[in-house]
């Protein structure tokens, strides 16, 4: 079975900081994430990022959609890659996949606090009552 498989890196700078913009598709589903560089990277820093960290990256959850498809004609990719470079600013696609990825974020800490409160809660009323009992039998 073939799958289609496409992956796309964009360097850009936010006025601070280095940005990757990370993007791949995959049978249809869209992920994208953000990596921070720092200082400008060069051409070497770039591969090994794409070798090595590449594979460590945490992606956000499936979005639909697919990144535009390459075109066969190389004149025509030259071109698309040309536009690429000449826009500094990130497809509103990703934009939408990360602030997807961190509200969900989010909520899943929002829940992961509130049982822990609920469980210091629990816990608080055990001892309280434990406590009660013990003053009560007069020890």
């Amino acid at each position: 079975m073939h799958t289609n498989a496409s992956s796309i890196l964009t360097v850009f700078h936010d006025g601070r900081f280095w940005i990757g913009l990370c993007e791949e598709t995959d049978s249809g589903e869209y992920h994208a994430c953000r990596y921070v560089f720092g200082n400008e990277p060069d051409d070497q820093r770039i591969l090994s990022f794409v070798a090595v960290e590449w594979p460590k990256l945490r992606f956000s959850p499936a979005c639909a959609g697919t990144i535009a498809p390459a075109a066969r004609n190389p004149k025509r990719r030259q071109r698309d890659a040309a536009k690429q470079l000449a826009a500094t600013h990130p497809s509103t696609k990703a934009q939408a996949a990360l602030a997807e990825a961190r509200e969900a974020t989010k909520a899943s800490r929002k829940t992961a606090l509130r049982q822990r409160k609920e469980a210091e809660k629990e816990q608080r009323y055990a001892q309280a009552h434990a406590k009660r009992k013990q003053k009560h039998r007069g020890h």
